[in-house]
């Protein structure tokens, strides 16, 4: 089965779900009022449902290339260097976006610097080998068919940790119960491969 068959697949079992869990979990981290930039946003589309579950909340995205459609405004950016000055946005956002960078704390470090009060992160954790592989195999069947860079990075919660304190991030909450997948499939697909972090730039 091609990853495009996949992908379909992908979109109609998990896609929707995923869209309403993370809203749901980043929302609760994105405070009222705020200023929102969401790094390698995509469409934008769960971008947009995070800043709706907050009232007032304003958000636009970046991102190394732009989709046909998009439900917030994008711009485009070099993939490491945020194209904005200090403390300009009070959230910088990224939804499985770090692991597919050749460097995370490259851009946790632009984060640290754009972000006013926080950076909101959802992405995955790598313990060994069956985590490695499992996530591998999530990314191509998500990802292949819309052309993304695909150079499964993955980090340990000690990577994850060092990333943080490298780039000058303190870790106000880490959470790893993130229900994504229904049941039979979070078996096999949950566990503890996801998490969701509120990061607060170090004084």
């Amino acid at each position: 089965m091609g990853a495009a068959v996949l992908g379909g697949v992908h979109e109609r079992m998990v896609f929707n779900r995923r869209v309403g869990v993370l809203a749901e979990a980043l929302g609760a981290l994105v405070p009222p009022g705020s200023s929102m930039l969401d790094v390698g946003t995509g469409d934008g589309q769960i971008a947009l449902s995070i800043a709706r579950r907050q009232p007032g909340t304003q958000v636009q995205g970046i991102d190394i290339m732009r989709r046909p459609r998009s439900h917030i405004p994008v711009s485009l950016f070099d993939g490491t260097t945020i194209p904005f000055e200090d403390n300009s946005f009070d959230v910088i956002t990224f939804v499985d976006v770090l692991h597919h960078t050749g460097d995370p704390l490259l851009l946790l470090r632009e984060a640290a610097r754009v972000a006013r009060q926080a950076v909101v992160i959802k992405d995955h954790l790598s313990e060994n080998a069956l985590d490695n592989l499992t996530l591998r195999f999530m990314d191509w069947v998500g990802n292949a068919p819309h052309g993304v860079v695909l150079p499964y990075n993955y980090g340990s919660r000690r990577d994850w940790t060092g990333w943080f304190d490298a780039a000058g991030l303190r870790i106000e909450r880490f959470e790893t119960r993130v229900p994504l997948y229904p049941a039979p499939f979070n078996v096999i697909f949950g566990r503890k491969l996801h998490f969701v972090a509120r990061l607060t730039p170090a004084a």
